[in-house]
């Protein structure tokens, strides 16, 4: 009966103290950042699908400048071509590849916008317009999911690096996640709105 005792006491004792040093709360902060890292992954691989479409609307334009969609076709593929998973959160060098590959995509489809500009038929093409809606409201969407990404990282890093939860840290293995580099974290978690038919300082970088 006394060893049952001992044993329950002990169980009880190793709960309490792994909940007191954060352990509970390293296994909440980290699901939460694959759940923002997953909605990020899909609002680009929806923008991915997007251009998809783009890029076969604007070929259809006569005499339309080559080199410009050429470079958003091979920017999409390289993009897409990244296997991203929920262990990219802990490889700072595949999440920097993936992000240099989506705000390279991001340029080269700004570009783009920029030079419809020049071709009114194209402008006033109904399919055309509607994929550019489309695309505006993905990126207003990417730029929340990066947002609730970021502000999810934060709690996570602050967690492994904070006393005593990082002596946790150190005892499991977490180590803090990368994320993502911006000049202006307010205006991304704001969701600006996106408008490709200005400037392409407007477009997101995605860097």
């Amino acid at each position: 009966m006394k060893s049952w005792f001992f044993k329950i006491a002990a169980l009880l004792l190793v709960a309490f103290t792994l909940s007191g040093c954060g352990y509970n709360q390293f296994q909440s902060d980290d699901e939460a950042t694959k759940s923002a890292w997953s909605e990020v992954v899909n609002q680009y691989q929806r923008r991915a699908d997007l251009i998809s479409n783009l890029v076969s609307t604007v070929k259809g334009e006569a005499n339309f400048e080559q080199d410009t969609l050429t470079k958003v076709i091979e920017a999409r593929a390289k993009a897409t071509a990244i296997q991203v998973t929920p262990e990219t959160l802990n490889d700072p060098a595949a999440f920097q590849k993936f992000q240099a590959a989506q705000g390279e995509l991001s340029g080269a489809l700004s570009r783009l916008m920029v030079t419809v500009e020049r071709y009114p038929d194209l402008k006033a093409n109904k399919a055309f317009s509607d994929l550019r809606v489309a695309l505006e409201g993905t990126e207003n969407r990417i730029a929340v999911a990066r947002g609730r990404y970021i502000k999810a990282v934060q709690d996570y890093n602050v967690l492994t690096r904070s006393f005593p939860t990082n002596l946790t840290a150190m005892a499991f293995g977490y180590k803090p996640k990368p994320n993502f580099t911006v000049t202006n974290e307010a205006e991304i978690s704001n969701a600006p709105k996106v408008d490709f038919s200005g400037s392409a300082a407007a477009a997101p970088s995605g860097k």
